[in-house]
């Protein structure tokens, strides 16, 4: 499995908070500290962990953290979809988020997190269209650029569709925590299309058109490593630290306050 790097802005105020966040992180298994910066803020890692564990990791210390970037120094393509709540679309409870790396030309690195799930397996797929007008129903079949037959992910690229992903698996808490590489998908192929995570299971063997969709959300262009250097946002004055309690877009997501 490869590594990436992983920048997150850390709010520290003292020394100690630096300590703190070496701390924790040196426990986690395959992640390596590159960066604790006081100054800058910022706490840069290389792992073959899923994000969600080191972001959680760190916030656990206390401290206010964000994800900025997500990849290697240099020219990359990344992407990201926001699943369910008010940016995406979805049934109840469940919302997450999925991102996309491009690491090499026949290598995407695939990581997310989603909530509110029944415990156990559910399938996730590329979907052809980025059309939420009629909420899940309305983003098309899986994205199938070779007009093959639909599979597994480890099946070969003439028995599964490029968006054939496999299963995810919640745990009892509902939280599916997931970190895997593809050799079909390409990030410049998905940009403006959809990913969305199923009830059930995905068996490769069923016909397309069987599942139900109960979150899904549109992919876009997201920062990669070191391309972020946003503190607030100049369209509704949300400050970094507080992007991760709001949504994406709507009302509730403006800062009334700022002039």
């Amino acid at each position: 499995m490869s590594t990436a790097k992983i920048e997150f802005a850390v709010e520290m105020s003292c020394g100690k908070c630096e300590e703190k966040v070496r701390g924790c992180l040196s426990a986690l298994e395959g992640v390596k500290v590159s960066q604790v910066s006081l100054e800058k803020q910022s706490v840069v890692v290389e792992t073959y962990q899923p994000s969600t564990i080191v972001l959680d990791c760190i916030r656990a210390t206390g401290l206010r953290a964000v994800m900025k970037g997500y990849g290697v120094p240099g020219p990359q393509v990344a992407a990201v979809a926001m699943l369910g709540g008010e940016t995406g679309c979805g049934l109840g409870p469940v919302k997450g988020v999925v991102r996309f790396l491009q690491t090499e030309q026949d290598r995407c690195l695939i990581d997310g997190t989603i909530d509110g799930l029944e415990p156990g397996h559910h399938g996730l797929h590329i979907h052809e269209l980025g059309d939420l007008s009629g909420g899940c129903d309305t983003i098309g079949p899986h994205l199938n650029l070779r007009g093959t037959r639909h599979g597994g992910p480890h099946e070969d690229e003439d028995n599964r569709h490029t968006g054939d992903l496999g299963n995810i698996k919640a745990d009892v808490n509902g939280r599916a925590v997931f970190r895997f590489e593809d050799k079909l998908v390409k990030v410049g192929d998905i940009i403006g299309r959809s990913v969305a995570v199923n009830q059930g299971p995905d068996d490769p063997a069923s016909r397309e058109g069987d599942e139900q969709r109960i979150a899904c959300g549109i992919i876009a262009r997201s920062a990669g490593m070191f391309e972020n250097s946003k503190r607030i946002c100049a369209c509704d004055g949300v400050e970094l630290w507080d992007e991760k309690d709001r949504p994406l877009t709507g009302p509730s997501r403006r800062n009334t306050g700022h002039l």
